[in-house]
């Protein structure tokens, strides 16, 4: 990586999160930030819900909430990108501050609340053509009067833009949104987004749903089964905890949010495994939480992940990460004598669903 991008995360990491975010977005719209330095290792391709993914490494929702830079990102070496979350009508989230970093944890707590300039804007930006994967995260309006129905409107409005949707029921900054995750109103939204989906003239992108991780060991099985009849594609593990074990930071255990990096890792690796295990591996996972370094994207594979995302650790490791991921997979699969992840993915995952849940779990 050249040093100058070495520099350049220095100076981000001096600034307020929220300002650092958004000079990283103006730069990546100036074309400033460092490409791939050549076609991706064939063995790294996958095709997944009828999607050609040309490596398994995206970056999560959160960092390009509204698709301002998605060609940008897949430049850089991402396989996919997905954009938002996006809600129906703008919102601007929580009061600031609102975001907090630990450089000593390599975590971030962020209070944000789905802020967005809404759907309409980023489906202009879509429509612009982009060479590669672009999933689309769609919320709830905090207001909503109606939240099952603010995903099945943006089901209808984003699909023609979209490689798939992500229906996000788990971020813990909208009250009351993880309520959806429960099993018979996980149910009844899953039915009316699926019916706005087969209700579209033009392609039907694949759907998945994302979970928090949070969820209790014994309220996952039902979940599962319920998204595995809805028509769902796959599942995405996981989305930002309430919990704070792992972290050394104390001013940051104390504010309210989410909790994302390295102290999810063993969270969300383990509820990843759990559900690939519950899955039988019949349904691709994408494993989020905690991905900041590529041991950390290998131990998403082995534990049942066919695709991983990072977006923390990207804050405190640069974009230098994203080549080193691809290469230590690239070597793994030579290690076991593979010419693709498949033999990979999930190898582990009866070790990690056998993980005790981290000491000091909310």
């Amino acid at each position: 990586m050249n040093p100058l991008f070495g520099l350049g995360q220095a100076l981000l990491l001096s600034l307020d999160a929220e300002r650092a975010h958004d000079l990283t977005l103006k730069t990546l719209e100036l074309g400033i930030y460092p490409r791939r330095s050549g076609p991706d290792d064939p063995r790294l391709r996958q095709t997944l819900c009828g999607l050609d993914f040309p490596n398994p490494i995206g970056i999560a929702p959160g960092f390009d909430k509204n698709a301002r830079v998605a060609p940008a990102l897949l430049d850089m070496g991402f396989g996919f990108v997905e954009v938002g979350t996006l809600t129906p009508r703008p919102q601007n989230g929580n009061p600031a501050p609102r975001v907090f970093r630990s450089a000593e944890d390599h975590a971030v707590v962020n209070r944000l609340g789905f802020n967005n300039e809404g759907q309409a804007a980023a489906l202009e930006r879509l429509r612009k053509p982009v060479p590669g994967i672009v999933g689309v995260n769609l919320g709830a309006n905090k207001d909503s009067p109606d939240r099952v129905a603010d995903y099945a409107d943006g089901v209808t409005r984003m699909a023609p833009v979209a490689s798939y949707l992500t229906v996000n029921i788990s971020s813990p900054n909208t009250p009351g949104l993880r309520d959806l995750q429960a099993p018979q109103e996980l149910a009844t939204l899953l039915t009316k987004v699926v019916e706005a989906r087969s209700a579209l003239p033009g392609a039907q992108p694949p759907l998945f749903v994302k979970l928090a991780p949070d969820l209790a060991d014994a309220d996952l099985p039902e979940i599962v089964g319920i998204i595995q009849g809805s028509g769902a594609g796959g599942i995405i593990v996981s989305n930002t905890t309430l919990a704070r074990d792992g972290l050394t930071n104390a001013a940051l255990a104390a504010e309210t949010g989410g909790l994302s990096g390295r102290p999810l890792f063993a969270r969300s690796t383990r509820m990843l495994a759990r559900v690939y295990r519950l899955t039988a591996g019949t349904m691709p996972l994408i494993g989020v939480g905690g991905v900041d370094s590529p041991e950390a994207a290998l131990a998403k594979i082995e534990a049942g992940a066919s695709l991983v995302q990072l977006y923390t650790g990207l804050i405190f490791e640069g974009p230098g990460l994203i080549g080193r991921i691809k290469r230590r997979l690239v070597q793994a699969m030579a290690e076991a004598n593979a010419n693709t992840l498949t033999p990979l993915v999930g190898r582990r995952a009866e070790e990690w669903a056998r993980k005790p849940l981290p000491e000091n779990a909310e």
